[in-house]
C-alpha cells in the first residue's frame, strides 16, 4: 500500500527522495532540523499579514546514520534517539534549535510559480532568505513521563496571538482532526491538563466530561454581562475577516496546473544536492524497500515517477531491482 499510494501521487516524490536519502536516518533528535511544513500567516496588531514558513535549525548540527547502522539500531535499540536526548540533558548538554522564518507577502504569493499553500513544495531560500526570530532549548527531562509526554496534546489549532493558519487545505483539515483525536484520547477537558493548559488563566466554557480542576467554578459557562470577559479585541476590518474565511482569499490552493512543477525541486535535489555517495545510498535504500512490493505494475509505475525526476535515477533503481532478481512488469 505504501508504494501504491506514492506511485499514484507523484507530487510526493520530493519527500520520497528525502526519506530514503541520508537525511531519512538522522543521528537522534538532537541532530535533526524541524519544519512546520505548512504555510502559516504572521499577523500584526493592525491586521496586516504575510505568509511564513518556519524552520527550526539544530544548533548541534545535522548528522545522519549510515543505512546499515540505522538498521542495526532499529532492531537493537529502537528508542536510541530518545535515549540519546535524555542522556544529553541529564549531563547538562542542553540541545537547542534556532528558529527562523521565510516571509512572503500576499502579492508575492500571487505571482509564485506554484501554490505557496502546497505542502509538497519548499520556498527558495535565495528568494526568501531565512530570518532568525528566536531559539528554544530543552533543559530538563520529564519527571513523570505519562503526565508530561503521553498526555501532551499538540494541535495546529493551538496558536499564539500573531500566528494564524493559512488556507492550506491539509492544515485546515488538521485544525479539526487533531483536537478531535485529543478529545477521544484524553477527554473533553484535555486542554485543562497541566501539560496542556496555558500559564495565564483564560476563559473556558467547556464544562462537559470528567474534570480535574475547578472547571470554571461557579462562573457562567457563556459570555455573561454579570461577569464580563476582559480582553483586547484585534482591530480587524470586516474586509480582512472576509478575506481570511471566505472563498475570496488572496491565494487559493491550486494543483495540476503544471505537472512538471512537482518534479523541479526533486530534480534539483538529485542532480545538484546529492553527491555520488548520497545517490548510491538512496538507490540502495529505495531498491531494498521497493523490491518487496508484490505487484510488478506498482514497481513500474513508481519507476515512471522516478524517470520524470531524472532518467538516470530511474535507471539506477531499475538496475538495482533487477540485480536483486525483482520481477518488473515490462508491459
Amino acid at each position: 500500500m505504501f508504494w501504491d499510494y506514492l506511485s499514484q501521487n507523484p507530487e510526493s516524490i520530493h519527500q520520497v527522495l528525502i526519506l530514503f536519502g541520508e537525511r531519512g536516518t538522522p543521528k537522534g533528535y538532537r541532530h535533526m532540523n524541524g519544519y512546520a511544513g505548512h504555510t502559516l500567516k504572521m499577523v500584526t496588531e493592525s491586521g496586516k499579514w504575510n505568509y511564513v514558513q518556519i524552520h527550526m535549525k539544530s544548533d548541534q548540527g545535522c548528522e545522519n546514520w549510515p543505512a546499515e547502522e540505522a538498521a542495526k539500531l532499529d532492531g537493537s535499540n529502537p528508542d536510541s534517539s530518545g535515549q540519546d536526548l535524555y542522556e544529553a540533558i541529564e549531563k547538562g548538554e542542553f540541545p537547542s534549535w534556532t528558529v527562523r522564518v521565510q516571509v512572503m507577502s500576499p502579492e508575492e504569493a500571487q505571482k509564485a510559480k506554484f501554490s505557496v499553500l502546497d505542502l509538497t513544495k519548499v520556498w527558495s531560500q535565495k528568494d526568501y532568505p531565512l530570518r532568525t526570530i528566536g531559539k528554544f532549548t530543552l533543559d530538563r527531562n520529564p519527571e513523570n513521563y505519562h503526565n508530561e509526554v503521553e498526555q501532551a496534546a499538540f494541535a495546529p489549532s493551538h496558536l499564539v496571538s500573531g500566528i494564524e493558519p493559512s488556507n492550506d487545505p491539509v492544515l485546515q483539515a488538521r485544525l479539526f482532526s487533531y483536537p478531535d483525536a485529543h478529545r477521544y484520547r484524553l477527554g473533553a477537558n484535555y486542554n485543562g491538563l497541566p501539560i496542556n493548559c496555558p500559564v495565564a488563566p483564560v476563559s473556558n466554557f467547556a464544562r462537559d466530561g470528567f474534570s480535574f480542576d475547578a472547571n470554571g467554578g461557579s462562573a457562567p459557562n457563556y459570555p455573561s454581562s454579570l461577569q464580563p470577559l476582559k480582553y483586547t479585541q484585534r482591530p480587524y476590518t470586516l474586509e480582512q475577516i472576509s478575506d481570511a474565511f471566505d472563498g475570496n482569499a488572496p491565494v487559493e490552493f491550486k494543483s495540476g496546473v503544471d505537472d512538471d512543477v512537482d518534479f523541479e525541486q526533486p530534480r534539483i535535489l538529485w542532480q545538484k544536492v546529492f553527491n555520488d555517495d548520497a545517490k548510491k545510498h538512496f538507490v540502495e535504500n529505495v531498491s531494498g524497500h521497493l523490491g518487496g512490493v508484490q505487484y510488478p505494475h506498482i514497481i513500474r509505475r513508481q519507476l515512471a515517477v522516478f524517470a520524470k525526476v531524472d532518467q538516470d535515477l530511474a535507471k539506477r533503481v531499475e538496475d538495482a531491482l533487477r540485480a536483486d532478481g525483482v520481477k518488473i512488469d515490462d508491459a
